[in-house]
């Protein structure tokens, strides 16, 4: 079979995973309409599970195009360590003593603020907790913006416009908040090694025009939400059970910044993970369930675009290799949306002689359009798997992610192209 078939047939499964992802919540629909089939219906309109389905079918469709060795070769061929690394990073950062810290730091910042309290702490998770990506990794920072805010913004009582706002300002956020190092954002390290980016370049060049629009963003988005946040009533509070002793949230917070300083050495951070299993057993009385099954979700879906997308770069190199600076930044933008930005700056990081206008265009259209698609981003899975509840069929629509993305992506993106 020729090798551009292959790579036609792994497009077309690409491009039918995207519109599975706009479909999901339809087929919710459907497994009302049909409850003998409900099960299978509210499966396939799982968001996460979406791409690691379609990856399935591309073994096999793979296996019949070639042979089952062939298919097998591919699939190792893969680098998982995003994934394994996004699924260890969510149970740690989503443990009872890293919350409990993280909680009397945000209402301590809010008390600061000069307005109602629970629009205090969404602005500050959605302003202060993105910008700590650029030392925790995105997909923590992800992770705890999302736990402290879906008692607060993301309920039934809200509608779903400003839900879908607060959605895609998180996003954003999130992915262009982690710029201000050069290892905390998935596109930006892709990059920073081949181009020599170091923590100081991405903070003077990236870093403070970011952090702008983050602080614009957030502050818009809790204007929008300021009357529903004050008719709300106060969220509900949560039995923390015993106190936890300030070594144990120590012994977590190490592990966390363990996991984080290793991220790119799966095999010592994984058996970091399996050490804070145990510690987690031992103490369990200052524990909570931990967050398994949403982080192994995350993980499956992350690991479905890695290997959908490793197929993808026959077409996608000629379009990123073929355009100046200026149109790079709004392709770069624009292709974010139906790619995961890192496998975008990645194929930049293979283009030779490329400017340095045009490498700026690259990483700064990638981030900007991080939060457009559940897709675009690594982190974006996680904050579904958190935050769906909150939604109307407990499903995030692609459709209410990308409306309520445009505004805050246009702001970044004044911010990297005008300052």
């Amino acid at each position: 079979m020729p090798l551009h078939s292959i790579e036609i047939a792994a497009a077309v499964l690409f491009a039918v995973a995207l519109l599975h992802t706009f479909a999901a919540r339809q087929l919710v629909r459907l497994g009302h309409r049909f409850p003998q089939h409900e099960g299978l219906f509210h499966l396939l309109g799982e968001v996460e599970v979406v791409f690691g389905f379609w990856a399935m079918v591309l073994v096999l469709v793979l296996t019949a195009l070639t042979s089952w060795r062939s298919a097998v070769d591919y699939v190792e061929t893969r680098e998982f360590t995003e994934p394994l690394f996004v699924f260890v990073i969510m149970v740690i950062a989503a443990s009872h003593p890293v919350l409990v810290t993280l909680r009397a730091a945000v209402d301590w910042l809010a008390r600061l603020l000069p307005v109602q309290r629970e629009l205090a702490v969404a602005w500050v998770c959605l302003a202060v907790l993105p910008l700590l990506g650029s030392l925790v990794t995105e997909p923590a920072a992800m992770t705890m913006s999302a736990l402290l805010l879906a008692p607060r913004v993301f309920r039934i009582e809200v509608a779903e416009r400003h839900k879908y706002l607060a959605l895609g300002v998180l996003f954003v956020n999130v992915s262009i908040g982690g710029v201000l190092t050069s290892y905390a954002a998935p596109p930006v390290l892709m990059v920073a090694g081949t181009w020599d980016w170091d923590s100081a370049f991405m903070a003077s060049t990236f870093g403070w025009k970011a952090a702008l629009a983050v602080l614009v963003n957030a502050t818009i988005a809790c204007w929008f939400l300021r009357n529903a946040l004050r008719e709300l009533p106060p969220a509900a509070t949560q039995d923390d059970g015993p106190a936890v002793p300030a070594t144990v949230r120590l012994v977590h917070l190490a592990f966390l910044a363990a996991v984080v300083l290793t991220a790119h050495h799966r095999v010592v951070f994984f058996a970091l993970f399996l050490f804070f299993l145990g510690f987690t057993t031992a103490y369990a009385r200052f524990q909570r369930p931990l967050l398994i099954k949403e982080a192994l979700l995350v993980a499956f879906f992350l690991a479905g675009l890695v290997v959908l997308g490793g197929m993808q770069d026959w077409w996608l190199e000629p379009l990123v290799s073929g355009l100046d600076a200026q149109s790079l930044f709004f392709g770069a933008l624009a292709l974010t949306a139906v790619t995961d930005n890192a496998a975008l700056t990645y194929l930049g990081s293979l283009i030779e002689g490329l400017s340095s206008a045009a490498r700026y265009a690259l990483v700064a259209g990638a981030v900007a359009g991080g939060g457009l698609t559940v897709i675009a981003n690594a982190p974006n899975p996680a904050g579904v798997a958190l935050l769906r509840n909150g939604f109307q069929d407990a499903t995030v629509g692609a459709g209410g992610l990308l409306l309520g993305a445009l505004g805050p992506t246009a702001i970044a993106a004044l911010a990297f192209l005008v300052l």
